[in-house]
């Protein structure tokens, strides 16, 4: 019997100013919800999705929480840096280039950072020109895109952007929608941990709330679920 390849892990951190959307990319991502009631993160939330592509399957583990700058332990170890401003901030965007120099200081060029500009749905409070970000990006050597994880927009061409980007993903970089299996939960049950997915193949989701470094299980709002 042919031995089974283990699951490539990537630990994806996001980082930037609060109130930025950061945990609503995630949401939206996970489960093509979202939540119009701001709530701030409170330690680090931590989740886990199985992707399939064209060839292969990776699990992304996805980070965030309100973060400590002076502890490199929030970035240490990871694959991706996903660098979120508000497009209708543009003291947020200002702030990207500290957040890219922390993630570089502690993982040096060994890191694909990405930059997202997100809230495009805010048109009449914009302050941030796309071509103004594209130019950021371009001088910072980071790759680019906007989104709104409102409207649900370049949400998944984010993270398909991401996976083609992955070590030996290569061949991936023009991958299309389809080749990406998005399973979301369908479930009344509010307990993640017994939600089953709607379509097949493995659907793994963890969720875990750290604060004070003490570790416990945190299931997301009942009404994001």
């Amino acid at each position: 019997m042919a031995p089974v390849s283990a699951l490539a892990k990537y630990k994806l951190v996001f980082l930037g100013d609060q109130s930025v959307g950061k945990t609503s990319i995630i949401t939206r991502f996970m489960y093509d919800k979202f939540d119009n009631t701001y709530q701030a993160t409170i330690g680090i939330d931590f989740l886990s999705k199985t992707m399939y592509l064209e060839d292969r399957t990776v699990r992304l583990q996805l980070w965030t929480g309100k973060v400590q700058e002076s502890d490199p332990s929030y970035i240490r170890d990871s694959s991706v840096a996903v660098i979120v401003y508000d497009v209708a901030s543009r003291q947020s965007f200002l702030n990207t280039a500290k957040w890219i120099e922390e993630v570089r200081t502690e993982r040096g060029s060994d890191v694909i950072i990405v930059l997202v500009g997100n809230k495009t749905d805010l048109v009449d409070k914009r302050q941030v020109s796309i071509e103004e970000g594209e130019a950021k990006a371009r001088d910072l050597n980071v790759m680019f895109i906007e989104t709104s994880a409102k409207a649900g927009f370049n949400i998944k061409a984010l993270f398909r952007k991401i996976a083609a980007a992955l070590p030996g993903m290569e061949t991936l970089s023009s991958a299309k929608q389809e080749d990406m299996v998005d399973v979301n939960l369908k479930s009344s049950n509010t307990n993640a941990s017994q939600s089953q997915p709607q379509a097949g193949g493995c659907f793994l989701l963890m969720i875990y709330n750290v604060v004070l470094n003490s570790h416990y299980a945190a299931p997301f709002p009942s009404q994001l679920l």
